[in-house]
């Protein structure tokens, strides 16, 4: 034990001393599951001092010994109660006879872990190696308080315990955001400082006690594009548009512990996770552990292709989990998904994500882990997997796993992480048995259901026009074009009457002649971290530009190019095999270091060109190479949006349109006069691969990720305050005091029913994240536009919904903003309006909530099958909160989403099966009560429970409370409430 500040700061200087890499491996940066299971009081009460001074690498003067001293005198009394805890927790772990010693081969030792063989328990060998991952979280944590012994058992247990559903607690190693959702984290920790404040507690109480990162990625919009300058200009841009923004997270990086900022122009979080912040095995004061993450980004399980476990989660249920509070889940299912074969040649990491994708969304994988294994895994470069894991929301998995075997271990040597950690990383998961060596006799694993997918089978496509799961083979796409066109409007129809498919909308580019049809492509991004960081397929990208260059063919002036890589390392790739200049060539110049086109920040398109297509409502088309297509998403001009590798986003940005069969039809004419096919300038397999050899280089990851920290000019000009609790400013448009916590007492409020509730909107099936809260531009005309302009807030800098999420006065009128929103309650009409019952008024959807809210009138939401896919979006549970929505009855909800409406306090119920507003007759013009007990006690997870109406009718619905700790939270009000309760009572 330390027995003095003094000792304390000479180990915390020596440890700060012997990190050789402050942010990467950051072993500096701690996990409570280490601190509270350690293997003696000792390395226990050092493991809970490590994390008492996280992150002073970022914020103190190492040269001033008085700083030191004096964070370590302030934090003293902090520690001595660690150690009085820890010294009785300590002995309480069950498996403190499972760590194990993982020897150094040349001597010494790596450090210790809780060996999964020590357990000598044959189950544990037929469990899937993500499983593995949550069992050995479950004992490294297991103090018989936060996680039981008894929960490691259900693990141990899976093939018998994960069809019953029974419910685990699991601790994430770290947290992940970006600054969509990362700005309304902090806000929310800012808000619950000033709520412990005016309880009468301590407000340090709130602190990040895993390591947090958020990196600034969903910002920078393509305002410029089309030019060598793009991408300084739109940083310009953002950081105008943006800057109290940045300022609020750059003063959040310094008042709270462990907490990192990124940022902005430095990449798109999930790249850059991928590169640089992924450890896949921790090392924190000698307890050694696999990296896990949960972030409030769905695509967060990008990180699955490295074999780290990693899924996205609502911003409050990630401030939970920030907040030492360990996460309630399901036990899932896993689905073994078995490769085999290789990919043929000209065939692209993208066709496979999206017939993937395609096949696990038709087997059913909501809720449950994907794992990859077999043969065909040696044929898969790690990018590739990672392009796969990446789009695990599309298909629906909670995770889309590739245990780590030498592919990722060459991988992480090509990032520029060291040899040792590599060796470390390798020994310690070989030890654990955590490793994959294809090169022995694999060990049958149980699974809880089988596919099977052989590489060759797979053939080039694009999905949509509306939805990523709409694969459309890239043979049948003319053909399925011209059936979108006659279909009814819906997911693959847009109702154009056969005599107005062929009209031509001529118009003055710039001075010169051009034309839109229905399939004309107005925007070509490449764009998303699902394919940036993929360099096979962005080298492709500049390997089809430069033979097009060579032919003679040109993008139309029109078509809005871009591209928008996921780290500075794809410049410099791009840059060393001489493509980025084709590129350039074909108007692919970078616009910026971020998410851009995929998430909706596409920038205007020309005047003339939105004219066009307004004026003779031409169904223009998007081309990205993102993995979100949903409508009103890309930009609310583009009805059509197709999502395609970054070579096939070349090739439609050349032929202008999507209304092309490639196999049969030219792209253009070359300089030559000969007409020039998709194959004459498609590469070969071979050729991406050479370029991708010569070009693609260790060091450039070691230079990128050397510098990320330091920021740019623009960054480290921000001046922020050092006071630990925010100065709100009543007048600010971007940060705002949200009202969660106002009136909040000791007394938890309990449980309720509804009662009379009108019916706020009612959707069909499919309604996303983006219909309730839209991330994109603010429409002129809306509540949220009313707002600002009353505040003197010029339309030019509305900026984008989702730069706006630190504000919850925008937000609330901002949710079901969506202007493809399709209400039932309109009769057909599509916006986001709705039809105030009482009255029979048309109003937006904010004004009516506002009516009912005054009036002292509950309400509710229908809607039909897989409400709230999509994004993971705290706000579209946060929104509806403060509309006044109670409960949301749906068919069948997303997982995120789900857990999000709980979290916030919204009843979630589903229909029964077979059951839906439609076959009950519901109109939504009724009223509506739900009998749901006062008592908490009195409810049960999944329970049902009668809804009926002031017209008589009445049916039973599942109560959607998965867990005993979701009932916990709706009895508190919510997820932030039922925390700050519980860190008030410790």
């Amino acid at each position: 034990m330390y027995k003095s500040t003094s000792s304390l700061l000479r180990a915390t200087r020596s440890k700060l001393s012997s990190s050789s890499r402050t942010f990467a491996y950051s072993h500096s940066r701690t996990s409570p599951s280490v601190t509270a299971n350690a293997a003696s009081s000792s390395r226990a009460f050092t493991s809970s001092a490590a994390r008492a001074f996280t992150r002073w690498s970022h914020r103190l003067d190492f040269s001033s010994p008085i700083s030191l001293r004096a964070h370590a005198r302030a934090l003293a009394p902090l520690l001595q109660r660690f150690q009085r805890s820890l010294a009785s927790m300590a002995s309480e772990n069950p498996f403190k006879g499972n760590l194990t010693s993982l020897p150094k081969p040349g001597g010494g030792e790596f450090g210790k872990f809780y060996s999964l063989p020590s357990l000598n328990d044959p189950r544990v060998d037929k469990l899937p190696y993500s499983i593995r991952i949550l069992l050995e979280s479950a004992i490294r944590n297991c103090d018989n308080f936060q996680v039981k012994k008894e929960d490691v058992e259900k693990i141990i247990d899976w093939e018998n315990t994960s069809p019953k559903q029974v419910e685990i607690p699991f601790k994430p190693a770290r947290v992940l955001l970006q600054d969509f959702t990362g700005v309304p984290a902090v806000v929310d920790l800012a808000c619950m400082r000033d709520a412990m404040n005016k309880l009468g507690s301590d407000s340090n109480k709130i602190n990040p006690l895993v390591p947090v990162d958020l990196v600034i990625d969903h910002s920078v919009q393509v305002d410029v594009a089309r030019s060598e300058n793009a991408v300084q200009a739109n940083m310009e841009l953002e950081f105008q548009r943006n800057k109290e923004r940045f300022a609020f997270l750059k003063w959040g990086s310094t008042a709270f512990r462990n907490m990192l900022v990124v940022p902005p122009g430095s990449g798109i979080v999930h790249q850059v996770n991928l590169e640089y912040l992924g450890r896949v095995v921790f090392n924190n004061e000698g307890i050694l552990y696999p990296d896990s993450v949960v972030g409030t980004d769905s695509h967060t399980t990008m990180i699955d292709g490295l074999g780290v476990a990693g899924w996205g989660v609502g911003g409050i249920e990630a401030e939970a989990a920030m907040l030492g509070q360990p996460m309630s889940m399901v036990l899932p299912g896993v689905v073994g998904f078995k490769l085999s074969g290789k990919l043929r040649n000209g065939v692209t990491a993208t066709d496979l994500v999206l017939t993937v994708t395609q096949m696990l969304r038709k087997h059913g994988v909501v809720g449950k882990f994907v794992e990859f294994y077999g043969d065909g895994m040696g044929e898969l470069s790690l990018a590739d997997r990672a392009t796969i894991a990446n789009m695990s929301p599309e298909y629906g998995a909670t995770m889309g796993f590739f245990p780590v075997d030498h592919v990722t271990l060459q991988y992480l040597k090509l990032t520029g992480r060291s040899d040792e950690t590599v060796a470390m990383i390798e020994s310690y998961l070989r030890a654990n048995n955590m490793f994959v060596d294809y090169n022995e006799p694999q060990q049958d694993r149980v699974y809880s259901s089988y596919l099977e997918l052989n590489l060759s089978d797979v053939e080039p496509c694009i999905s949509g026009p509306k939805r990523p799961h709409d694969r459309v083979p890239l043979k049948d796409m003319k053909a399925d074009w011209k059936s979108c066109l006659d279909n009814k409007v819906g997911f693959k129809g847009f109702a154009i009457p056969k005599e107005a498919q062929g009209k031509v909308a001529k118009f003055n580019f710039h001075g010169q002649p051009a034309e839109l049809r229905h399939g004309s492509v107005v925007i070509a991004a490449i764009t998303s971290c699902t394919n940036t960081s993929n360099p096979s397929v962005m080298l492709g990208a500049g390997l089809v530009a430069k033979k097009a260059h060579e032919l003679g063919l040109k993008v139309k002036p029109w078509v809005k190019t871009s591209l928008a890589p996921g780290s500075g390392v794809v410049t410099k790739y791009l840059l060393q095999s001489g493509l980025q200049k084709p590129l350039n060539e074909q108007g692919f110049h970078i616009v910026g270091f971020g998410c851009t086109t995929c998430i909706g920040n596409s920038g205007d398109l020309d005047e003339s060109v939105a004219s066009a297509i307004s004026e003779n409502d031409i169904v223009a088309a998007a081309v990205l190479s993102g993995n979100r297509n949903f409508e009103g998403r890309v930009h609310p001009l583009t009805r059509a949006n197709y999502l395609a590798s970054p070579p096939l986003v070349v090739a439609y940005a050349l032929a202008g349109t999507v209304d092309i069969d490639f196999e049969k039809e030219p792209i253009g004419k070359g300089k030559d006069g000969k007409d020039v096919y998709l194959r004459d300038i498609w590469p070969s397999t071979e050729e991406i691969a050479q370029a991708v050899q010569s070009s693609v280089l260790p060091d450039m990851f070691r230079s990128t990720y050397e510098s990320i920290t330091k920021g740019n000019p623009m960054w480290n000009q921000l001046q922020v305050s050092t006071d630990k609790l925010y100065s709100w400013d009543p007048s600010s448009t971007y940060i705002h005091e949200p009202p969660y916590f106002k009136n909040m007492t000791m007394e938890s409020p309990g449980a309720h029913g509804v009662k009379d509730a009108y019916c706020l909107l009612n959707f069909g099936d499919s309604i996303t994240t983006d219909h309730i809260s839209p991330a994109g531009s603010i429409h002129k005309e809306s509540p949220a536009a009313k707002y600002l302009m009353e505040r003197g807030v010029d339309r030019k800098d509305f900026n984008s919904y989702g730069s706006r999420r630190g504000n919850d006065e925008i937000m609330a009128r901002g949710t079901f903003a969506n202007i493809r929103l399709v209400n039932k309650l309109l009769n057909g009409e599509v916006g986001p309006k709705t039809v105030h019952i009482p009255t029979g008024e048309k109003l937006y959807v904010f004004d009516a909530a506002m009516r009912y809210r005054n009036a002292g009138q509950d309400t509710i939401v229908l809607a039909g099958a897989e409400y709230g896919s999509g994004s993971s979006r705290d706000w579209a549970a946060k929104g509806p909160m403060l509309l006044g929505v109670k409960a949301v009855i749906a068919k069948s909800f997303e997982r995120i989403h789900r857990s999000n409406l709980v979290g916030m306090g919204i009843i979630p119920l589903c229909f029964k099966s077979g059951q839906d507003a439609e076959t009950l007759g519901l109109t939504g013009h009724e009223r509506y009560t739900i009998d749901l007990p006062s008592k908490i006690s009195e409810i049960r997870p999944g329970q049902d429970v009668t809804v009926t109406t002031d017209n008589g009718k009445s049916f039973t619905c599942t109560v959607r409370f998965d867990t005993e700790v979701e009932l916990a939270y709706f009895d508190n009000g919510g997820i932030l409430p039922y925390v700050i309760r519980n860190l008030i009572k410790q």
